[in-house]
């Protein structure tokens, strides 16, 4: 019993060295990697104990930047989990966007706590940012910029700047000329500054200047729109008031587009557009269902198209055979236009107008190409059943179907987008239900007419 017990002593004593050894490997690894993006890679491979035992022995200052690059939801775990002390610190470090995005993230009980260890000033401007919706330009600014009195010569603005630059300011590609109430009137370029002439008075270096700024209600995919529009590193973003709020920058613009990106190709097969491989498999099945319950439904319409023309088809059975390929052909030619349409939205802003104009040109595409495709099918089926009626019903009912996937997956989105709705949110689905009933309905229809 007592050499049993030992025995169980040492393998404790050994798990717990093997414990304590990974970790310091954990910890001692951190120093290989020379980019936080990396860092936050080798982050997400560990296991929450080492996540934990890693941040608490870095630099606040790399551990903020690591913890910046970090998905929001794992980012938000690990500050729980961190002790309030070091959590705070590792915040202080953070640039205010990125601060704010992670305690989104945490419970408010806790986000209390961590916001009441901080420097007032500094937790004042967090909770200001947190009241901006997340998907608004005022949820994405950066508030470290640089701001310039226009009364200020070009001289006594660069000495500002080098000594604000003092404070690690993230954001430094323009400087931002503001009146003595704060609203902007002005941006310019370091360069330009740096080649003012001296004694140039700020307000004289951005006479006539259109400033082209976002209010912080707007919709972040427009803010990523007149961004893109006219490549600018950074976007100010103003009260309704002018008054200067933040920049918009480049790098949250990117994520943007690639979050926006991945909802848009999630949304159009009815699967969650925030879902990962890492949400509970539980919230999948919720966010699934329901389309897959609407799926089944135009499955079912489909099947009563179907059962309609029984009887042609025990008639003629070789029309089983053959009505797949007219609703599969319409099908991809339906989800062509409807990618096209659906990247349209993404990226520029349609008029009503120039939209249903972009929905008759896919319907020329669609009837040229069904036509093509007619004529191919025709002499493929004369070949296949040596009847030239059947071809002729083929190509007729393939042309028309291609026609309506056409029409129908670049409509469908701009249907969704006059009611409110995401344009890519199951797109697919009622896209399929029109192309499988209608290809049905018209081919068993002229077959039952001509045919038999």
């Amino acid at each position: 019993m007592a050499m049993q017990e030992e025995k169980e002593r040492e393998k404790s004593i050994v798990d717990s060295a093997a414990s304590d050894t990974s970790l310091q490997n954990a910890v001692q690894g951190e120093t290989d990697f020379f980019h936080p993006a990396d860092m936050a890679d080798h982050l997400e491979n560990l296991s929450p104990q080492e996540q934990l035992s890693v941040l608490e022995n870095m630099p606040a200052e790399d551990a903020a930047e690591a913890l910046a690059e970090l998905d929001e939801d794992l980012a938000g775990d690990v500050l729980e989990r961190l002790k309030p002390e070091r959590a705070t610190e590792i915040l202080s470090e953070m640039s205010p966007d990125d601060a704010a995005d992670v305690l989104d993230e945490v419970q408010q009980e806790h986000r209390n706590v961590l916001l009441s260890r901080m420097d007032e000033e500094d937790a004042e401007e967090l909770r200001r940012l947190m009241s901006f919706d997340a998907d608004t330009a005022g949820g994405i600014m950066n508030t470290e910029i640089i701001r310039l009195r226009e009364t200020l010569t070009a001289d006594e603005a660069i000495l500002e700047i080098r000594h604000g630059m003092e404070e690690d300011r993230e954001v430094a590609y323009y400087a931002y000329v503001v009146d003595r109430k704060d609203i902007l009137t002005g941006v310019l370029s370091l360069r330009d500054l740096m080649l003012s002439r001296p004694g140039t008075m700020l307000r004289d270096a951005i006479v006539d200047q259109d400033v082209i700024t976002v209010r912080y209600d707007t919709d972040r995919e427009e803010v990523a729109r007149v961004m893109s529009r006219y490549n600018f590193m950074a976007l100010p973003v103003v009260d309704y008031e002018g008054r200067l709020l933040g920049v918009a920058t480049y790098d949250d613009i990117m994520d943007i587009i690639q979050d926006e990106a991945s909802e848009d190709m999630l949304g159009m097969v009815g699967a969650g557009q925030d879902e990962t491989v890492d949400t509970p498999w539980r919230d999948s099945v919720r966010m699934r269902l329901p389309w897959l319950v609407v799926n089944m439904a135009t499955s079912a319409l489909s099947a009563f198209v179907v059962y309609l023309f029984e009887g042609a088809i025990a008639d003629m059975a070789l029309l089983a055979v053959l009505m797949p390929m007219v609703a599969n052909q319409a099908g991809n030619t339906g989800q062509q236009a409807l990618a096209v349409m659906i990247r349209q939205l993404a990226t520029e802003r349609f008029e009503t107008r120039k939209a249903w104009c972009a929905v008759l040109r896919e319907g020329k595409i669609g009837l040229f190409a069904g036509f093509i495709m007619a004529m191919i099918a025709c002499v493929g089926v004369c070949v296949f059943s040596s009847s030239f009626s059947l071809g002729l019903v083929m190509s007729a009912a393939l042309l028309g179907d291609m026609l309506l996937g056409a029409l129908a997956g670049s409509a469908i989105p701009l249907i969704f987008r006059a009611i409110g709705r995401d344009p890519a949110q199951a797109s697919s689905i009622f896209l399929t239900a029109l192309t499988d009933s209608g290809g049905f309905f018209i081919f068993l229809g002229l077959a039952s007419a001509f045919l038999l």
